[in-house]
This record gives structure tokens, C-alpha cells and sequence, in this order.
């Protein structure tokens, strides 16, 4: 196996990819709409890939929901560990913004720095910093 990609299946896909964008400070690539696409006819405007490069290693892909999916964020639990103490508050605090914080960003009996947030799209989020 080479690598995992989570694909997030998120309403409103545009705005909570620039969202996210700003949040991880990432970047947007490999965007298609459904524009033109036979099988999409009538979700024009809608994204059905877009990938978030949070470095050359990682990355988070994204499309609109179509059709009878329902799945809102609710099916998947992102964890990320952090390079540091820092990125790992900014993160948070971005996060928890508009969020529900689930577990207050705390030193753990693992010796890191551990939160959760559910995010205002519904993405259940778990920060670490391995101290």
C-alpha cells in the first residue's frame, strides 16, 4: 500500500474546500465540476473531485454530495498529528471557530497535546501534538 486519501463527501463542497484551505494553509488542486459530465446533468456547479494538498506527502479529497447521499461528516473521524505545538493550536482554534469542541486541546497520559472538534460541517476532527 502507498498511501491512504481520505475523500471527504461534504455539502457546499467549493466553500468548505476553501475553508479547509485556510485552515491547514493548503493548497487547492485537481478541481472538476460537473459541468458537462452526462451523469451529472442538473448538479452543473457542483464539485465531483477536488484534492487538498496539505504538503507533498498528504492529501484530502473532496466532492459534492449527489443524488440520495446523506453521509454529512458524520461517517468519518480525521485525525492529524502536528509538528508542533503551534500548528496544532492554530488549527484548533480554527476549527472550533464555528465548531463544537468535544474535547478541550489538553496534555494527554500519552504525553501529547490532544483535542477534538466537530467542525460546522460536521467533520469530527482528532489534534495531536506528540510532545
Amino acid at each position: 500500500m502507498n498511501k491512504i486519501i481520505p475523500r471527504l463527501i461534504i455539502e457546499n463542497c467549493k466553500e468548505a474546500i476553501e475553508y479547509y484551505a485556510e485552515v491547514f494553509n493548503a493548497e487547492i488542486k485537481n478541481i472538476q465540476l460537473a459541468d458537462g459530465v452526462e451523469m451529472f446533468k442538473g448538479h452543473e456547479g457542483k464539485y465531483i473531485h477536488a484534492e487538498l494538498h496539505l504538503n507533498e506527502n498528504y492529501a484530502i479529497y473532496f466532492n459534492d454530495i449527489f443524488g440520495n447521499e446523506s453521509n454529512k461528516g458524520t461517517n468519518i473521524i480525521m485525525g492529524i498529528d502536528f509538528e508542533s505545538e503551534e500548528e496544532i493550536r492554530n488549527v484548533y482554534e480554527k476549527l472550533s471557530k464555528d465548531g463544537k469542541v468535544t474535547m478541550e486541546l489538553q496534555l494527554t497520559f500519552w504525553n501529547a497535546l490532544y483535542g477534538k472538534v466537530t467542525d460546522k460541517y460536521g467533520i469530527h476532527w482528532e489534534l495531536n501534538y506528540q510532545r
